[in-house]
């Protein structure tokens, strides 16, 4: 088996969408009705974005792949774009589904502080596993100068053990809806959105929303054109990205 030692991503912005996205949020909330994604734009620090991917036993490779080519693939639009590293609380080989190897950058102990922290489904994510402490630890500790921590499918679950999504909107894959909404009463469950966007705190749905969300990610440090211009090099034809609605 082969051992993925390096990975790495990049960057962008998005300016368009605001006003509307704000008042379709509000509205189509209220009534527990989809929306689309609000924006509220981030202002990229010198250099490229440090950007964490945080990782467990299991994970599943579309979660965290996904986002990491997206925010990669921003340097096509001529911007500073992500510095990505991999996170665990471990310096072994994590196995990621279907028996992927991954090497970590870095373990909880040694890692730069993230501008973007991202975690997708892994164990611990619906049922604690010995190092879940761990990580809502470091969660928890990185969060209050994060500028983004984003979850993707039952991502949502150990984020939300943080007890960082309390009273926030939030989303996960369609087929653990009730069971999110059961372990986590505090955090309002939001359905049949591809993301849904809290300012600091973003949670794509499933699989692909995690794309999608990063691209969303892309525009709000680096604006439309840059996330368009990633899409575009990546064939993305969907624009869940831009209006976070799931079709």
């Amino acid at each position: 088996m082969q051992i993925l030692e390096h990975i790495r991503f990049s960057r962008r912005q998005w300016l368009g969408a605001g006003v509307v996205a704000g008042a379709a949020l509000s509205a189509g909330y209220a009534k527990g009705q989809s929306a689309p994604a609000p924006l509220e734009r981030l202002t990229p620090p010198s250099g490229p974005i440090p950007a964490a991917i945080l990782l467990d036993q299991n994970a599943t490779v579309i979660d965290f792949a996904g986002p990491w080519e997206a925010l990669q693939d921003a340097s096509v639009a001529q911007v500073q774009g992500f510095n990505l590293y991999t996170v665990a609380a471990r310096p072994d080989p994590i196995i990621a589904s279907a028996g992927l190897r991954i090497l970590p950058h870095y373990t909880l102990d040694n890692a730069p502080q993230p501008k973007v922290v991202v975690m997708g489904a892994q164990s611990g994510s619906r049922q604690p596993s010995e190092t879940t402490q761990a990580r809502i630890d470091w969660i928890r500790h990185v969060a209050p100068d994060a500028d983004i921590v984003m979850s993707v499918c039952t991502g949502a679950f150990l984020l939300a053990r943080t007890g960082l999504l309390d009273g926030l909107n939030a989303t996960t894959h369609h087929q653990f809806y009730d069971a999110f909404a059961h372990d986590f009463p505090r955090v309002n469950l939001v359905r049949n959105r591809r993301f849904v966007d809290n300012g600091k705190f973003i949670s794509g749905g499933g699989l692909t929303s995690g794309v999608d969300a990063a691209l969303h990610i892309v525009a709000r440090y680096y604006g439309m054109d840059a996330a368009r211009q990633s899409a575009a090099y990546m064939e993305h034809g969907g624009d869940g990205w831009i209006s976070g609605i799931r079709a």
